[in-house]
């Protein structure tokens, strides 16, 4: 089956109609400014939940990046109040970074810095940047990349420190959410920095503003994966380990998988000078574990106790189509457009909230949906899905 110009019509259907629709309409907060923190899986808005950091960079880099290839002008709307409200609410103007919450009025509630949440930061403030060409903007984005280098990144043992006090100091309580470990690094945030320094180096390679810098810490990362992260004898990612990178949990997550190959592929496109494609195999084949036969990808396996997380969430879904497609974009693989189409049908029939807007969680094995955990919410963004459609609509070969 060969991609149509039908495909990236039901992707920009998809992206305007509903996801992007539905952040617009239902998560615009009226009376604190910006946007609120919670929908429920019922879709309940609850406009006194906090407001968190992640959340609300994705929601400007997701309009953002709409704007950028839709020109339709709504979106880029609703990008500056995203923008204007990160700027004035989250970024600590005292001690540098980002709070990693806020209370529902835009007061900070939880001010400790978290890498990741800067990296976000970054990805959509440079992503406004590409689409508005502002460069105060560009200038903020910047600032917090030096402020990761300057405080989080640890010159000793290589890498990012998982989290810090607000004044960057040792912090004891590092992980980003009650089912991550206690550990000092982790896959997840190095893998949202590299993200994030990609887009960034991409902004100035679009303005010809050249920064040594800022490529050596990209070319840095991807040692840092093809090093260490990724397991020499499995091709899976690796999830959590102490300074000295030991102590590595025994958990595959296929979605990680198959995002850090096509994520890594392009940094080393961005690049420009750099040949992952064996690492970008290598991985893309040990994600395929997680692959059903309908195309769709279950979440995690457990080696020590042979258990396996059956759900099909989202943000694995969608990052199983794209990187399903990276693979046959620039490898040839028809075999992995298979996968990619028929994931795509699957998340059309099973995950898309065709009455409520927006998509589930997740559904079971038996394709169930899930509505205990969040439409939109603290880990509920408009990243990975906006990002599937956007993808689509950008690559050449799909045309």
């Amino acid at each position: 089956m060969t991609p149509t110009i039908d495909f990236k019509q039901e992707m920009l259907h998809e992206l305007e109609g509903n996801i992007l629709a539905f952040w617009r309409d239902k998560m615009t907060d009226q009376v604190h400014g910006g946007f609120l923190g919670r929908i429920d899986g019922n879709g309940v808005a609850h406009p006194e939940a906090e407001k968190g950091a992640m959340l609300n960079a994705c929601i400007l880099w997701a309009f953002s990046a709409a704007y950028r290839v839709t020109r339709t002008q709504e979106w880029l709307s609703t990008a500056t109040r995203a923008k204007d409200y990160f700027v004035s609410h989250f970024i600590d103007k005292e001690c540098g970074g980002v709070y990693w919450s806020l209370n529902p009025d835009g007061t900070p509630k939880d001010t400790k810095k978290q890498p990741q949440a800067i990296g976000f930061a970054i990805y959509g403030l440079s992503e406004y940047t590409r689409a508005t060409g502002d460069q105060d903007t560009l200038a903020l984005a910047l600032s917090l990349y030096h402020d990761i280098e300057d405080h989080a990144y640890d010159p000793e043992n290589n890498g990012y420190i998982e989290a810090l006090t607000r004044d960057w100091k040792p912090i004891g309580d590092m992980p980003l959410s009650d089912k991550d470990e206690n550990a000092s690094r982790t896959m997840n945030t190095h893998l949202h920095i590299i993200e994030s320094y990609t887009n960034l180096l991409r902004c100035l390679n679009e303005q010809d503003d050249d920064n040594d810098e800022l490529r050596a810490s990209v070319v840095n990362l991807l040692h840092i994966f093809t090093d260490i992260i990724i397991n020499r004898q499995t091709g899976h990612l690796d999830l959590f380990f102490n300074d000295r990178w030991e102590g590595k949990r025994n958990v595959e997550s296929f979605g990680h998988d198959i995002e850090a190959a096509w994520l890594l592929h392009e940094a080393a496109l961005v690049l420009g000078d750099v040949d992952i494609d064996d690492v970008v195999r290598r991985v893309a084949k040990a994600a395929d574990e997680g692959v059903q036969p309908d195309g769709s990808m279950v979440y995690e396996h457990w080696k020590d106790t042979g258990r396996t997380d059956t759900q099909r969430q989202w943000w694995t879904l969608c990052e199983n189509v794209i990187g399903h497609l990276d693979l046959y974009q620039y490898y040839g693989d028809r075999d992995a457009l298979g996968v990619a189409l028929s994931c795509w049908n699957f998340i059309k029939r099973r995950i898309v909230d065709h009455e409520q807007g927006e998509w589930l969680w997740s559904v079971d094995a038996e394709g169930h949906p899930n509505r205990k955990d969040d439409k939109a919410g603290f880990w509920k963004c408009p990243y990975h899905n906006s990002r599937l459609c956007l993808e689509v609509l950008e690559r050449e070969f799909l045309l």
